[in-house]
Order: C-alpha cells, then sequence, then structure tokens
C-alpha cells in the first residue's frame, strides 16, 4: 500500500500533467479554480493533503471531471 506522500506526490503529477495539455500555468489553474496561487503550488509540489472541495475546484479550473484527474494516477 501506498503511503500518503506517495499518494499526493501522483495526485500532483496528473493535476501538473492535465494542466500542461490545457496550457495552464499554475497561476492561470490558481484563477481559473479560485484558489490561492500558494496553495495550488504546494499541490502541485505534493505537500497538501486536499479536501474533497479543493479537488472540485481544481477540476473545474482544469475543466475535466474529478474521475478523469483521479484516472490519470492509475
Amino acid at each position: 500500500m501506498e503511503n500518503k506522500e506517495q499518494i499526493l506526490q501522483r495526485f500532483a503529477e496528473a493535476m501538473l500533467g492535465a494542466a500542461k495539455e490545457k496550457d495552464l500555468s499554475l497561476r492561470k489553474l490558481a484563477a481559473s479554480s479560485g484558489l490561492e496561487y500558494a496553495q495550488v503550488q504546494r499541490i502541485a509540489k505534493g505537500k497538501v493533503n486536499l479536501a474533497l472541495t479543493t479537488i472540485v475546484a481544481l477540476c473545474e479550473g482544469l475543466e475535466i471531471s474529478p474521475s478523469e484527474l483521479f484516472s490519470r494516477m492509475s
């Protein structure tokens, strides 16, 4: 079983991959998600254990469903 840090890192990689495909910088992703840039930056580094509402906000900013983002983790 993966530890917490590994899961957060895989989520960060999935989020960054989706952002790159949409040509979104972290600043643009933060703005389109309604989140603070510093928070998105910490998420991108795998340093934040996210709330479900934060995941949904990121998905809205990425214009993808949560299931699509989670499928990128596998």
